[in-house]
């Protein structure tokens, strides 16, 4: 027995590793703003249309969330996570062949490629939660910190494929799709190859629950019981905030550096994506760990406090290069931290059993962020851009994130575990 357990331990460290690299290759989606300028340039687009793949591929990334998350609680995640990979390389190969038109590269890369990020992103998230129930703010962190530091890799990487010669651009980006493709598909499905679910019962050597969390607040809820807490949809909104924060200046990266911060600029747009990518990752470790510490709430509540810093007093204004990265590390990573946290305040408050299904519910918020704030707010910008006033409408939708921030920070003080509930 004793052997068994030591060999569970193992397993269950092998495939945290396993859901890192997962999580770098789904990564890919954030490094969207590498191919806005090049596809402006190459095609004529504005704004509006070419952030348009980003915001299709984050609503079908969360309806996959959804649908995946009832169907890798019934079906394990190996089965699930490798059909997320075979969607996502699909999606790019498509985006090869008909990605020269918006309506192609919105089917391809949005749609289908959203699909599968969505199903292989839940894999590793519900998997690792009931791996590591004595770790599992850390544990999360550290499986989504692989996806916020995709863009260190795929950001330079697709500059690289891109190439700078506006002349070629036609060609290089449908290359680039090609190449991702076949990264893509080796990477996330060979990484699924290595989840599989604890047998029931199971827990690490040594480890017991707190008393305190065997209590009747522990109880599992199931979907459609957790739909019927008030608590569910108060954490739908402090997660929408929060999202809508972060996946805006995620989308809005390498515009503003190439527009508002290229005259001091020691460095490419890819790079200081690849940096902000960093702090993205970083956060996820972090607040996820402290929030094993020091309570979900609390951190989400620091979280919002230091997005609202940078969006009110370090962003708005800033021309300068260092500037502009500094607020918008700032942001990334606190981001990070709700992509941690959320996963386990989700397990915490409403039990691990239903944690595929429950939380593919819960980040039904990130996806309706995703696709509503980031292309109003670009608008925005570009209506801006169009009177002569680009900083005046980044400056404005600085603002706006942080009266989302401040909100944020308000509605969390009200949340709390529900009560008890009858057997």
């Amino acid at each position: 027995m004793r052997g068994t357990m030591q060999t569970d331990n193992h397993h269950r460290w092998r495939l945290a590793a396993a859901a890192v690299l997962m999580q770098v290759c789904l990564g890919i989606l954030y490094s969207w703003s590498v191919f806005r300028g090049p596809l402006s340039q190459a095609y004529g687009w504005d704004k509006t249309v070419t952030i348009a793949p980003y915001r299709w591929s984050i609503l079908f990334f969360t309806i996959a969330m959804v649908v995946a998350g009832f169907w890798q609680d019934r079906k394990g995640p190996r089965l699930v996570g490798s059909i997320g990979g075979l969607l996502l390389a699909i999606g790019c190969l498509l985006a090869w062949l008909f990605g020269d038109t918006p309506e192609g590269l919105v089917l391809s890369y949005g749609v289908i490629g959203g699909l599968g990020v969505g199903f292989a992103y839940v894999t590793p998230i519900a998997t690792c939660v009931k791996w590591f129930p004595d770790k599992r703010g850390m544990v999360v962190g550290m499986a989504v910190m692989g996806f916020g530091a995709g863009p260190l890799l795929f950001a330079p990487l697709l500059e690289r494929l891109i190439g700078r010669d506006p002349a070629r651009f036609q060609t290089t980006i449908p290359q680039t799709f090609l190449v991702l493709a076949g990264i893509l598909f080796v990477g996330v499905i060979g990484c699924a190859q290595a989840y599989r679910v604890p047998p029931p019962g199971w827990k690490p050597a040594g480890w017991n629950p707190p008393a305190a969390a065997q209590g009747a607040g522990r109880a599992d809820y199931g979907p459609g019981e957790m739909l019927r807490t008030w608590q569910f949809y108060l954490v739908w909104i402090v997660y929408f905030l929060g999202s809508s924060i972060g996946l805006t200046a995620i989308g809005e990266a390498a515009p503003l550096f190439n527009e508002m911060a290229s005259r001091d600029a020691v460095m490419t747009a890819a790079a200081g994506l690849g940096i902000m990518s960093v702090f993205n990752g970083v956060g996820r470790l972090a607040w996820g760990s402290l929030s094993d510490r020091m309570g979900r709430r609390n951190v989400l509540l620091a979280m919002a406090c230091v997005s609202l810093l940078a969006c009110a007093v370090v962003l708005p204004g800033a021309s300068g290069f260092w500037r502009v990265l500094a607020g918008l590390c700032f942001v990334g990573f606190c981001y990070g931290g709700f992509l941690a946290v959320m996963p386990a305040l989700t397990a915490e408050y409403f039990g691990p059993k239903f944690i595929g299904a429950n939380y593919g519910l819960m980040f039904s918020a990130w996806g309706a962020a995703g696709f509503v704030v980031p292309g109003r707010l670009s608008a925005m910008i570009e209506k801006a851009k169009q009177a002569g006033d680009l900083a005046g409408g980044y400056n404005q939708t600085f603002y706006v994130l942080a009266g989302l921030a401040a909100a944020g920070a308000a509605i969390t003080l009200f949340s709390r575990k529900p009560g008890r509930r009858a057997a």
